[in-house]
């Protein structure tokens, strides 16, 4: 497998750093469909500088929105409607990464989630939880919203500091495998995030769609 969708269990966890550290370890391309805030940047600036990736692998997003806030309310102060049919897959050769906006039940507009796109293209997800209070209830609440619209969930990869009961008990009570967890990284360089990226997470795990 090497065409996954990257999501999490909320905003702010470190997805977009993991996604980082994932298209670069693939070679993939990378590509945000819907960007809400950019102030002091996107996320694709973010994967461009620490993927180490070339800039004709990120792609340009399908919607890239002013407003750091869910997608459905950026797109509507900004005056901007979301098309559905603008946010088919890439066509692109070899490896892809693609990234959700916020969490899975994040609403992309008045009646789509992102679970629904992630329905629509296809592809299996991986999810991004942070080590914490609340990951338990929040990481559960998300694998079971992907299994119930039949989206395949190919792994959890945990992201902060260590916490060996919460990184226990989420894989044996979901059944999803653990890929490791990325500590945060200071300084986080795309030296650092390569380094821990293959030192800490096990690609290997990824469960079968």
């Amino acid at each position: 497998m090497s065409r996954f969708v990257v999501t999490g269990t909320d905003t702010d966890i470190g997805k977009t750093v993991f996604a980082a550290g994932l298209a670069g370890a693939l070679g993939a391309h990378y590509w945000k469909p819907i960007q809400a805030g950019t102030v002091p940047q996107g996320d694709s600036e973010t994967v461009m500088h620490l993927s180490g990736l070339p800039a004709s692998h990120i792609l340009p997003e399908a919607y890239r929105l002013a407003t750091p806030a869910s997608p459905h309310l950026a797109a509507r102060i900004d005056g901007v409607a979301i098309d559905p049919g603008a946010l088919a897959l890439p066509a692109v050769d070899g490896p892809l990464v693609v990234e959700g906006a916020g969490g899975v039940l994040v609403p992309v507009s008045e009646t789509i989630l992102m679970a629904d796109l992630f329905v629509q293209w296809g592809l299996p997800v991986i999810l991004c939880a942070r080590t914490g209070l609340g990951t338990i209830n929040h990481s559960l609440l998300s694998i079971e919203a992907l299994r119930t619209r039949g989206v395949p969930v190919a792994g959890i990869a945990f992201i902060g500091e260590a916490h060996g009961e919460n990184e226990r008990i989420i894989p044996r009570l979901s059944g999803v495998a653990s890929l490791g967890r990325l500590p945060l990284l200071a300084p986080l360089t795309p030296l650092t995030l390569a380094q821990a990226f293959r030192d800490h997470i096990d690609l290997r795990a990824l469960q079968p769609a």
